[in-house]
């Protein structure tokens, strides 16, 4: 047996040698469509608010956009340190935050997961096994054996085995998991950045209530002010009860109004506290009205924003995974190649378990081709194709709303800059109204209903102008968010960083 065993070593040195070469220059082989990014059409420039446009807008009067791109911690640009404090807050502990993040954490652990299947397996199975064949069976003879004897069998055996990637099925499916990867951090930076934006719109929308209930808390003092002074006419004999009953309601009906805001203001603080991850028990925002004016936000041009916004950047990466999944199928139909070798040591004594003469070993190649699966991989690489296609449109969608969010968030502040204008000098003559109502009426011209009707058109238009001013910076933080907020795709982490574990810096 040893002089076999000396003329095999060579054609098994010789055979594993030829295999190992030949898996090399086949190493490069993959199949599949190569990847390019889906054609998107993009305009050349917005058309809502153009550098034209500055000059009538609210917020772009002075101060045009200098840079191409917002940066970082977008809502600083409003110089709010209590939203800015808000904000800080929700990386921490916003609960869809934490969930997402866990989400790409589970998808790069799966590129890792793909990634092992390039490398050998190695296992072993060691064994000490206590044997006593049957004395019935009979030899090849057809003699019975000889009496059965007990042993103990030794084994150390280890088991290897390898799959080569021939015709690329594994690194197309590692590309599909750090191309899924991909999507996953882009689609944390999308729920990132949709808390962030609703905390904002959240907050301004809380300060704007501040601004109408200081608005309607001084109109109540105003009122009361009115039916005191229509009650001491009254007493006197000049002015008429019926002028007090519409003062008396007049001032309840606001007061009213003035104590319902408190519903919304308290809806807005307990959205905030949950969007920062805190309860809303315990969660309070001091009154401060609304100061904060719309800033000029960089917008860039249109082809920036499919590299800005996170959502386009999760639909281009599926395309890609779909892409690669194409390939996974059309491997299907090339030959599955597995290196296996077992090698160990076997004794019926531990005294002799670890000598040299104790050992075994096999090695060889196996290779496995399906001959007939009645259209099946054909199937498979239509249902792939359809899916690569469906991925595309999705993609090619998700461009087209992009630009409609920013479009319609563009013509909102432009033509809300015009709307304020006016509506401020429609609260300017309301008040010149009111005051000469006022004095016709304490002259005795005109009765109490003029006044009443004076007021009601002032609050009016107040009111209206407020909800102009809020409805603004809502659509300044949506047009922030319709850009992508301070991120763009070079932040996606790259398939070495996935499979590293790192998560910070550029390429994708």
């Amino acid at each position: 047996m040893g002089c076999i065993i000396n003329i095999m070593t060579p054609f098994h040195l010789r055979a594993t040698m030829c295999l190992a070469v030949t898996t090399c220059l086949l190493a490069g082989c993959m199949v599949g469509p190569k990847y390019h990014t889906p054609l998107a059409e993009t305009p050349v420039s917005y058309k809502e608010l153009t550098p034209a446009d500055f000059q009538k807008t609210d917020g772009w009067k002075v101060a045009q956009p200098k840079d191409d791109a917002l940066r970082g911690k977008w809502w600083e640009i409003f110089n709010d340190p209590q939203l800015n404090a808000l904000e800080e807050k929700v990386n921490v502990s916003n609960q869809n935050i934490a969930a997402a993040a866990a989400g790409f954490f589970a998808a790069r652990a799966l590129v890792k997961e793909a990634r092992s299947q390039l490398f050998p397996t190695v296992t072993t199975n060691p064994a000490i096994t206590l044997q006593r064949p049957s004395s019935t069976l009979s030899t090849g003879t057809g003699s019975k054996s000889s009496p059965a004897s007990t042993f103990t069998d030794y084994t150390l055996p280890f088991d290897a085995t390898w799959q080569p990637d021939l015709f690329g099925r594994i690194r197309n499916t590692v590309r599909s998991a750090a191309y899924a990867a991909q999507a996953s951090a882009a689609d944390l930076e999308n729920t990132r950045l949709t808390v962030q934006a609703d905390v904002a719109a959240d907050y301004f929308q809380l300060r704007g209530q501040d601004v109408l209930k200081q608005l309607l808390d001084s109109t109540v003092v105003a009122y009361q002010q009115s039916l005191d002074l229509t009650r001491a006419l009254y007493e006197t004999g000049i002015d008429s009860d019926e002028a007090v009953a519409q003062a008396e309601t007049q001032l309840e009906a606001t007061q009213a109004q003035d104590t319902a805001l408190g519903i919304q203001r308290a809806q807005f603080e307990h959205a905030i506290a949950m969007l920062t991850g805190q309860p809303a028990s315990t969660f309070s925002i001091p009154i401060e009205p609304l100061k904060s004016s719309p800033p000029a936000i960089p917008f860039g041009i249109p082809s920036q924003l499919l590299e800005r916004r996170p959502d386009i950047a999760v639909a281009e990466r599926l395309v890609a995974q779909a892409n690669a999944q194409i390939g996974i199928a059309k491997a299907a139909y090339f030959p599955t190649i597995m290196l296996s070798a077992t090698a160990g040591l076997e004794s019926t004594s531990v005294a002799t378990w670890f000598t040299w003469p104790s050992r075994f070993f096999s090695i060889g190649p196996a290779a496995l081709e399906t001959l007939f699966d009645a259209g099946l991989r054909r199937a498979t690489v239509e249902q792939f194709r359809a899916q690569y296609d469906q991925t595309v449109a999705n993609y090619r969608q998700t461009v087209l709303t992009a630009f409609q969010q920013v479009e319609d968030n563009l013509a909102l502040l432009r033509l809300l800059s015009v709307e304020i204008q006016y509506q401020d000098t429609a609260v300017k003559s309301a008040e010149r109204s009111l005051a000469l109502a006022k004095d016709r009426y304490s002259l005795g011209i005109d009765p109490y209903l003029n006044v009443i009707t004076a007021q009601t058109s002032l609050l009016s238009n107040q009111e209206t102008a407020a909800n102009l001013r809020i409805q603004q910076m809502t659509a300044a933080v949506g047009l922030i968010e319709a850009l992508g907020g301070g991120w763009d795709a070079s932040q996606l982490p790259s398939p070495v960083q996935l499979i590293s574990g790192s998560t910070r810096g550029s390429g994708s």
